[in-house]
Parts: structure tokens; sequence; C-alpha cells
């Protein structure tokens, strides 16, 4: 049977991990955290789908391009399991909703987004 998945490929799904570490955003007042943290160091908050395969190559190349450690907190959304929290970033941060999509905060206020393709670590790095 291995012989005929390795032509015909692997239905298993693989699961791969993440070399960052995320910090999951699942409670709603995590936001007055964030805020707060914010104000000493920038926070990164990666909203995501994980029903969509443009996010998920999205999040998996700003993954393998990511060398910020220490310089910003990066926090992890699935937007699918906790959407009333997408909601109100885009509220609290004045952001239209995008999915995936990269928020930038310091002091308190959103000072860099992007969504989809436009996601790089490169253009983060010209407000860290």
């Amino acid at each position: 049977m291995s012989f005929l998945k390795n032509i015909f490929g692997n239905n298993e799904p693989q699961k791969e991990e993440s070399k960052m570490e995320w910090f999951p955003l699942n409670e709603i007042n995590q936001l007055d955290e964030i805020i707060a943290e914010s104000k000493e160091n920038p926070v990164l908050i990666f909203k995501h789908s994980t029903r969509c395969i443009i996010s998920r190559t999205v999040l998996k190349n700003f993954e393998k391009k990511f060398d910020l450690e220490g310089k910003v907190k990066p926090y992890f959304l699935d937007l699918l399991e906790f959407r009333p929290i997408s909601n109100e970033i885009a509220s609290l941060f004045n952001v239209t909703h995008q999915s995936p999509q990269l928020i930038l905060v310091k002091d308190g206020k959103a000072i860099y987004n992007a969504s989809h393709d436009n996601i790089e670590v490169k253009d983060l790095k010209n407000y860290i």
C-alpha cells in the first residue's frame, strides 16, 4: 500500500508546525491587553481563515520569512472560530475586515494593516 501512496499521493493531511511562537487570540478581553502591551512594544495580529487556501498559503509564507522575534509580539486569530473578536478588531482599530489580514498595533492604534498577497515581512519592518 505504501507503494501506491508514493505514486498517487497520501490523502492524509500533513500538519506543519510553525517556527513562530504565536500567542492565541481567543478572548475579546485580550484586545485591552493588546492595546496596553502595544504602548511598550508593537503587537501583531494575524487574522486567519482555516478554510481558505489563500489564507493558509499567505500564513505559511509569512512564517517562513518572519525574523522579528523579540521586536514584536505576534497574536494569531482563527477568525472562523472567533468571528466576534475579528469584528471587534475592525471596529476598535478602524480597519476593514479582511482575511487573511495582518494588523500592527503600536501605542494603542493600528499603524499598519495588509491583506492577502500584500502581507509581507519586509513591508512590516518599515513600521517597527
